[in-house]
């Protein structure tokens, strides 16, 4: 690891852990009812378990406001690692979309912040989870040659 340089000091890394149920599957995040799409209870469950969980990291110390304002003022790397009960019955990436709305929701962070996104399987048939990491990048930069003009 290199040193610093006198003088210049990075930030404190910007992450938060978790361990999260499984999220349902696509099939099971949606139904349509009277001809209109709602979320299912099993979905709206999920994203109560999501709340609660980041109500305890609160209570703990481990998510304060200095925590939260870097996240929503930061660009995001986002690391989901799923442990199913078998190898597979499901696709890795269909709790995406959902781990992701319910985790940016409750964190108040707009998910178009999110700019890396890393998915992982793994097979723990006695214990199926979802192991969940959300950081900070401080040295993010999009390609030069596609500034935005405002």
């Amino acid at each position: 690891m290199s040193e610093q340089p006198p003088g210049i000091s990075r930030p404190a890394p910007a992450l938060l852990r978790l361990t999260l149920p499984l999220p349902p599957s696509i099939n099971e995040q949606y139904a349509t009812v009277n001809g209109h799409r709602v979320s299912t209870a099993v979905a709206r469950q999920f994203k109560r378990q999501v709340r609660d969980a980041i109500r305890a990291l609160e209570r703990q110390g481990t998510l304060h406001d200095a925590l939260r304002q870097r996240f929503q003022q930061g660009y995001l790397a986002l690391f989901l690692d799923f442990f199913f009960s078998t190898p597979l019955k499901r696709d890795l990436d269909g709790g995406l979309k959902i781990t992701q709305d319910a985790l940016c929701q409750e964190l108040n962070i707009n998910d178009n912040r999110i700019v890396d996104i890393h998915l992982t399987k793994h097979i723990n048939p006695l214990h199926p989870h979802l192991y969940v990491e959300l950081e900070v990048i401080d040295d993010w930069q999009f390609d030069k040659e596609y500034i935005l003009l405002s």
